[in-house]
């Protein structure tokens, strides 16, 4: 990534942040973004500046430069202001690493639905669009790659979380599509699905409700085991550092001909077959003895 210059939303903390610092462990130059601010009906605490200001620092340790940049990704004006800025001031734009994203637990009989489903949808998706038309202008001449932090929520149904696992199919669909529209540009689309994370929006009381039920002593810990029944590999969530591997390789020579793929690092979330796991079936054993 030496020479590049590499933006990423979302990036004030969390997978952003981690993307940010693996980019310029390999030279690019860095331009985050981040609303840094507590959104309606999120029920866990979002990023604020002393985290993008954190980001920062950690980039600058690599000796690249980073601009940051609070910016709501739903506002295309606030978007393209900051895009042209960044851009005027680096000389040029790579790679778009669009990674901002809410998480908010509901289904369809919940109160505020209707509220949610438009916050989700407008975040997680709308969103997603607007920063594409915000930064397509600058990669038109030289090509790029823009990679989208889906999920594996994009290729499965997920129970409880209606919104944010229609918005995730529906950036599976806007990557292809505009894997399509970009490629004789040399715009390279594509987008990466991981199973839980952890970061701020898995790691948090709501999914530890969600997992272990109401009782208010349940921690982190006890999360792990039911959360590792979405996977096939033995773990209850991955590291961020193992989504930035594939964003690197997406945003790299070395993917100079993939696009329009949706990549799984799911542990194999999404390659469940039906029925127990081997994982599940040993612990069911273990407990009957």
């Amino acid at each position: 990534m030496s020479g590049k210059v590499v933006l990423i939303t979302g990036g004030a903390r969390g997978q952003g942040r981690s993307h940010a610092v693996r980019m310029a462990e390999e030279g690019a130059d860095i331009i985050v973004t981040d609303v840094c601010e507590q959104l309606p009906f999120v029920d866990y605490d979002m990023s604020t500046r002393e985290d993008l200001a954190e980001t920062v620092a950690l980039v600058e340790k690599s000796g690249r430069t980073c601009l940051s940049y609070e910016a709501d990704a739903r506002d295309v004006s606030r978007m393209r202001e900051v895009v042209n800025e960044a851009v005027a001031q680096l000389g040029r734009l790579d790679t778009v690493i669009i990674n901002h994203g809410i998480s908010t637990r509901h289904d369809v009989h919940s109160e505020d639905a209707d509220e949610i489903w438009d916050l989700i949808i407008d975040t997680n998706l709308s969103a997603v669009f607007k920063t594409v038309r915000a930064t397509v202008p600058h990669m038109l001449e030289n090509g790029g790659s823009i990679i989208v932090t889906a999920s594996a929520a994009g290729l499965v149904p997920l129970f409880g979380n209606t919104a944010y696992a229609a918005a995730k199919h529906g950036v599976i669909g806007l990557v292809r599509t505009l894997a399509a529209e970009l490629g004789p540009k040399w715009i390279r689309v594509n987008a990466v699905c991981p199973t839980a994370v952890a970061t701020p929006l898995f790691l948090n009381d709501a999914h530890i409700k969600a997992f272990c039920g109401t009782d208010p002593d349940k921690t982190i810990e006890d999360m792990k085991w039911p959360a590792q029944t979405l996977n096939l590999l033995p773990v209850p969530w991955i590291e961020a550092d193992a989504v930035s591997e594939a964003m690197l390789y997406l945003a790299s020579d070395a993917a100079k001909y993939v696009t329009g793929v949706a990549l799984p690092v799911d542990a194999g979330m999404t390659a469940q077959p039906p029925g127990i796991t081997p994982f599940i079936g040993q612990r069911l054993w273990e407990l009957s003895q």
